[in-house]
């Protein structure tokens, strides 16, 4: 997908089946890769989009939330909560 440069680029579950460790190795070096680029990235693993510019929050194929990883979790709304339940599991 990165051969052709493409202006915007969709990663759809990218790291849905990856362990922790490697995760993070394939997220450093997605963020140096992606840098200046438009990507829509789709995740159920909110650690894969610790790091986005905007984050939507999406339920039953609606809008209920939209910020940076720290506004919504200021907000303490959805988003925190899904946050809260993962952190929860992997401890």
């Amino acid at each position: 997908a990165l051969m052709g440069n493409p202006k915007l680029l969709v990663l759809d579950e990218a790291t849905s089946h990856l362990d922790p460790e490697s995760e993070r190795i394939i997220q450093r070096n997605l963020n140096t890769i992606l840098k200046g680029r438009t990507t829509l990235v789709i995740a159920h693993r909110l650690s894969t989009i610790r790091n986005a510019d905007l984050i939507l929050v999406m339920d039953r194929g609606r809008l209920i939330e939209s910020g940076t990883h720290q506004e919504l979790m200021e907000k303490r709304g959805h988003f925190y909560y899904l946050n809260q339940q993962q952190v929860t599991v992997t401890q």
